[in-house]
């Protein structure tokens, strides 16, 4: 359970960061990100959570 909160820690300062560090950018990702399909935005995070799922499994192995 530890090692799952230090990983929401981790993805809360990374993004934090990337807000601080490109405002602009964040922004423009934003409305870019509501703009986009459904289905589309589905797709895509379904294939990162499954890239995700892998690269842990190869940690852990």
């Amino acid at each position: 359970m530890n090692d799952l909160f230090s990983a929401l820690a981790l993805a809360v300062v990374l993004e934090g960061l990337l807000y601080a560090a490109f405002p602009e950018q964040m922004k423009r990702a934003l409305v870019s990100l509501l703009e986009t399909p459904n289905s589309k935005l589905r797709v895509v995070a379904l294939t990162f959570a499954a890239l995700g799922l892998i690269v842990l499994f190869l940690l852990r192995s």
